[in-house]
């Protein structure tokens, strides 16, 4: 399905109308073979939806989300130097005994 939402997006940029047709024009020129209940579906869907609304959402999203995912992967590096420290001072402490130190 998601080839038949990238031929509307390129349609949407290209100020065309999303239509059946338009959509199918698109895919018969790269070679895809279509679904027409697809193509209906889709573009019923897409009817009353604000495209360039939703790109702004999904752009002004991103940032944040890398933001966490960058904070998240810190925590993690933290999380394993800290494991690691540990395991070095078991492993010492184990020496220690060992050695009678």
């Amino acid at each position: 399905m998601s080839i038949y939402v990238y031929a509307a997006l390129m349609l949407h940029e290209a100020k065309k109308e999303i239509s059946e047709e338009n959509i199918k024009k698109i895919l018969q020129s790269v070679g895809i073979e279509i679904d027409e209940a697809k193509v209906k579906s889709l573009v019923e869907s897409i009817k009353n939806v604000n495209i360039d609304e939703i790109k702004e959402s999904a752009i002004s999203f991103a940032p944040v989300q890398t933001q966490v995912q960058t904070q998240q992967k810190e925590e993690k590096k933290e999380e394993k130097k800290e494991e690691k420290k540990a395991a070095e001072e078991q492993a010492v402490a184990g020496l220690s005994a060992l050695f009678g130190f």
